[in-house]
Formats: structure tokens, C-alpha cells, sequence
């Protein structure tokens, strides 16, 4: 397990010609959002005002983050993405999860490895998976599930996103903090049209009120989430890192997504989006 294409994978991977391992710059409304720090967690709505992402227009902080006073973080990022449809991102999503050398595309600076849990291949879609990834957040190496939930678990309108072109990827992430597999948050990907392209709006929400052990979603979860969130809080430093890693990841890919969807995709629609 280890960053980048060996020169054998460089020389062999169909994928090769797309790893690139320069980033670009962070856009300029993310260095301001980091310049910024923390906002009133007011700002970043909780989970069950998720499907507030389905209004038109734009809420009050796009990219920022925050901490709310249980100890818990809410993060918000918006990636503009010229030339990308909606429907590339479902595709990736579940064509990406069984090799590490697709996922390394995503991120070439971070990520490191990938596996679906069920171990089948990336035709079976990714609701109702889990993703098991090992990468860089910051200096730190770890490895996270990311179980896909259909939209509606998360409380959107299924239909009304079909309607509009949009996409919605949903998923809790977890963690294995202290040998015990925990639930730790949740993240939400919202893709919709825009003018010559498609734009963004990723929201996360960590740690406090997030954690639970495993499938205890319940009282006494609730209970024993608070007491694991207590003995490893969060850190405001650990936000900005995801913040970063996820303007990065996204903006990285945004920009190969199309040759790589007209490139793998079973019966791709064509790449550019008018």
C-alpha cells in the first residue's frame, strides 16, 4: 500500500494516462474560507436539514466549516466543474471502489487503497455498499468505511432529483477508533446542472452527536457515541485538513472525469456537457 503508480503501473494501467500527480492550486473562495476559520455553526445546518441542498440557489456559507458546541463538525464545500454531467459522478462512484489504482486517480497525493467489503466488482453499483479506503487526510494515513445510503435515507426527494438531472451521493462513514468500529459521521455529495458544466455542493458531519458503535442507532448508541466523541474529539485542525483534501479530490478529478467517462463508461453519453 503506497502513494502514486509504480513504473510497471505507469508503463501497463489502462488508468495511467490519466494519473497526474501535480494538484492544483486550492481555488481562491477556499483559501478564503480557510483564512476565515470557523463560522457560527448556525451557518452549517445539522443532518436532518440535509434536503435543504435541494433548494434553488445557494445557502448562506457554500465552503467553510464549523463546530458545533457538542463537539461535532460541520464542513461544507462547493467544486465548480466545467464540462461535467451529474450522472459521471454516480457512474464513478461505483466504478472507481475495486481497484486501488482507479482511486489513486481521485486523489494522487492521498489516496492509497480501496476495496468494496462485499468483495463483488464495481457492476454492482455502491448503494447499499461499503467502501473500505485507506489515505492521507493531512499528514495523517488512515482507513475509513463509507457505506452508501440511497438519498431518501438522508431525507431528499428521490424523485425531484431525477427530475432536475441531479445527483446525490449518501453514505456514513465510519471508523475503528480504539479496536471499536464506530460510526462517526456522514457525508453527502450533491451534484446538480449548471451553465456549462455541473457544480459540487459536498457536505460532511463528524464526530459529537455523529458517533455511534456500529448499526446502534438508538438511545443507548447515542449514549455510548457521545462517550467515544468525548474520549477522541475532533479537531479544528483535522476539519480544515478534510476541507482541504476534499476541494483537492474533487477539483483534481472534476478535471479528468469526462475523457476518463468517455473512456470506461459502458455506452458513455457524450463528454461535454452543453
Amino acid at each position: 500500500m503506497r502513494l502514486g503508480y509504480s513504473e510497471a503501473e505507469l508503463a501497463t494501467s489502462p488508468y495511467a494516462s490519466f494519473f497526474d500527480p501535480h494538484m492544483a492550486p486550492l481555488p481562491a473562495h477556499v483559501v478564503d474560507a480557510l483564512a476565515q476559520g470557523a463560522v457560527a455553526y448556525e451557518l452549517l445546518p445539522p443532518v436532518v436539514r440535509a434536503a435543504e441542498l435541494q433548494q434553488s440557489g445557494y445557502r448562506q456559507v457554500e465552503t467553510g466549516y464549523a463546530i458545533t458546541p457538542e463537539g461535532g463538525a460541520h464542513i461544507a464545500v462547493l467544486t465548480p466543474m466545467p464540462g461535467v454531467r451529474p450522472h459521471m459522478w454516480d457512474w464513478w462512484f461505483a466504478w472507481h471502489g475495486s481497484e486501488a489504482l482507479r482511486y489513486k486517480l481521485w486523489h494522487p497525493q492521498a489516496h492509497l487503497d480501496v476495496a468494496w467489503a462485499d468483495g463483488r466488482d464495481d457492476l454492482a453499483g455502491y448503494v447499499g455498499r461499503t467502501s473500505q479506503v485507506a489515505e492521507y487526510v493531512g499528514a495523517e494515513a488512515f482507513r475509513a468505511t463509507v457505506s452508501f445510503v440511497p438519498p431518501a435515507r438522508m431525507g431528499l426527494d428521490e424523485a425531484r432529483l431525477a427530475a432536475a438531472g441531479e445527483v446525490a451521493i449518501c453514505a456514513r462513514i465510519g471508523m475503528v477508533i480504539g479496536g471499536v468500529p464506530l460510526d462517526t459521521g456522514w457525508l453527502l455529495h450533491h451534484i446538480r446542472p449548471v451553465a456549462g458544466g455541473a457544480e459540487m455542493r459536498s457536505r460532511f458531519w463528524l464526530a459529537g452527536p455523529y458517533v455511534r458503535p456500529f448499526g446502534w442507532d438508538n438511545a443507548l448508541g447515542a449514549a455510548l457515541g457521545w462517550l467515544a466523541a468525548l474520549l477522541k474529539p475532533i479537531t479544528a485542525q483535522q476539519v480544515r485538513e478534510l476541507l482541504v483534501h476534499d476541494a483537492q479530490e474533487m477539483g483534481h478529478l472534476a478535471a479528468r472525469l469526462p475523457a476518463l467517462y468517455a473512456r470506461f463508461a459502458a455506452n458513455a453519453a457524450p463528454a461535454v456537457a452543453s
